[in-house]
């Protein structure tokens, strides 16, 4: 599509992009579904849940900025030699020299793509993903080619000959999988080799384990770029700041290229006082926040893996893909009913070969991490007593009269309770009443808290009792009125009578 039949001045390339809406999620469900912002849990942004080093060690950010204030007034050195500096350091073995400044992953990836690729050019990017690198990719005319992420350490020679740029995210977004320093050390000389650039992004290496880093592979090597982002490491989302890592020739070139003052005051000041830090990956912040995320990454696989339908996999860092495709809703569904209850969670039917199967959450403590448990739980009840209604209301609809009482011997539970029982009410629709008068009661959710069970009420299967309920659910009127009546006219005077 030209812009001529557009009508817009613009490449075709561009037209089809769509909006990154992902820092208006918080307030936007807060208004969907009338919340407080401060009482959503937000699993779906992969935090250090350690916190904020200012938390940490007890500093005051907004002492930091103010200190800093007179910088507002004037421009800032658009070399970033502090920043540089203090980057270097924090890699180790570096100089400044080797560093390219950055205003979050994002702008870095871009700033590759559009020194490296020319429209047409094939650029290799594993699956699943982070899916920016194709989007900035294909800005700049570039065509994707994809493989299974577990492929990366026999690519073949041939597709990395015919390729520009192999995309690696170390540890990946959204598996957790990690990568050795070793087989990624092969895979550097061999993309040499063919001249082919290995983007390697590190942007959560720190709170996985930063001895797979390869980063000082850059010294030797002008087809290596590393990115590192300060985003998820210090749990500073909102500070955009970042940077890239390449050999000396190869990073003037980029910062050569980079937007002139791509970082303000506040992020250059912020992001050299936090790489700043003593021991830099191997301080005590990072330590601890490595060992929190250990001790609760096995929390949370433990209480979420006993749902029915959830299985979790394997990840080194703080964020777990949960494979959802056994339960009783897709990951969509899923996600929609955790916010209305005020729980945020990463659908990722947006990551290419996902589909609707997978959602991530971020690795949290562990008071967080029952709450998601029994909000799942509790989600899920909601969902099947939902779809008992609208299948029992399009039953009723259907039925013309006809009789729906009886038993359903071709279920596979058949019978659930007693043999000859009425199978009319499979999932009964005063669930929960709550009322141990019918012998139900409160057990334990394997999801964690309580949860009602109808394991001991027979009532709803009496062949007569289901009768009269469906002849009250079959009058005019909305479904949950008469549910409502049926209770009181049906059920309840069986109850008074015991």
């Amino acid at each position: 599509m030209s812009s001529e039949n557009t009508g817009l001045p613009v490449r075709s390339e561009i037209l089809q992009l769509q909006p990154c809406v992902h820092g208006g999620l918080v307030r936007e469900t807060a208004q969907k579904y009338n919340l407080n912002e401060s009482d959503l849990l937000d699993f779906s942004a992969s935090l250090n849940p350690l916190g904020t080093p200012f938390q940490y060690y007890n500093c005051s950010l907004e002492e930091l900025v103010s200190n800093n204030t007179e910088k507002l007034t004037r421009y800032p050195d658009n070399r970033y030699l502090e920043f540089r500096d203090a980057a270097a350091g924090f890699i180790g073995n570096l100089d400044r020299e080797n560093i390219i400044p950055g205003n979050g992953s994002c702008e870095l990836i871009r700033l590759v793509a559009e020194c490296v690729v020319e429209k047409g050019d094939q650029v290799i990017i594993p699956q699943p993903t982070f899916d920016e690198y194709e989007l900035q990719c294909r800005i700049f005319g570039a065509r994707p080619v994809y493989i299974n992420y577990s492929e990366i350490p026999q690519i073949s020679d041939e597709l990395l000959n015919s390729s520009k740029i192999l995309f690696v995210c170390n540890p990946n977004n959204p598996t957790g999988e990690l990568l050795s320093r070793s087989t990624l050390k092969d895979l550097a000389d061999r993309c040499a080799e063919t001249s082919t650039l290995l983007f390697v992004d590190e942007a959560f290496i720190e709170l996985s384990d930063p001895e797979q880093s390869v980063a000082e592979l850059v010294k030797d090597n002008n087809f290596v770029f590393v990115m590192r982002s300060l985003t998820k490491s210090f749990a500073i989302p909102g500070i955009r700041v970042g940077f890239g890592v390449a050999s000396q020739k190869l990073a003037n070139v980029l910062d050569n290229a980079r937007l002139s003052w791509n970082m303000g005051f506040v992020s250059d000041v912020v992001g050299t006082e936090l790489l700043k830090m003593k021991g830099g990956v191997y301080s005590s912040y990072f330590r601890d926040s490595r060992k929190m995320i250990d001790r609760e990454r096995k929390y949370l696989i433990d209480r979420i893996s006993r749902i029915h339908g959830f299985t979790l996999l394997d990840s080194s860092v703080n964020y777990i893909l949960v494979d959802v495709s056994e339960s009783v809703m897709d990951s969509k569904e899923l996600t929609q009913r955790l916010a209305a209850r005020g729980i945020l969670v990463r659908d990722c039917s947006s990551f290419c070969s996902l589909g609707d199967e997978f959602i991530r959450v971020a690795v949290r403590n562990s008071e967080d991490t029952n709450k998601l448990a029994k909000n799942i739980g509790r989600a899920m009840t909601d969902r099947s007593r939902d779809s008992a209604k609208e299948k029992l209301e399009h039953r009723i609809n259907s039925s013309k009269g006809r009789s729906l009482v009886g038993s359903n011997t071709a279920c596979p539970y058949y019978p659930c309770h007693y043999e000859g029982q009425d199978c009319t009410f499979c999932f009964c629709p005063f669930y929960p009443c709550e009322d141990e008068r019918t012998g139900g009661k409160c057990i334990e959710r394997s999801s964690g808290g309580k949860v009602w069970s109808c394991m001991k009420c027979y009532i709803v299967h009496d062949p007569e009792v289901a009768q009269e309920i469906l002849d009250v659910l079959r009058e005019n009127g909305e479904m949950d009125n008469k549910i409502k009546k049926a209770w009181k006219k049906v059920i309840k005077p069986r109850l008074s009578e015991k």
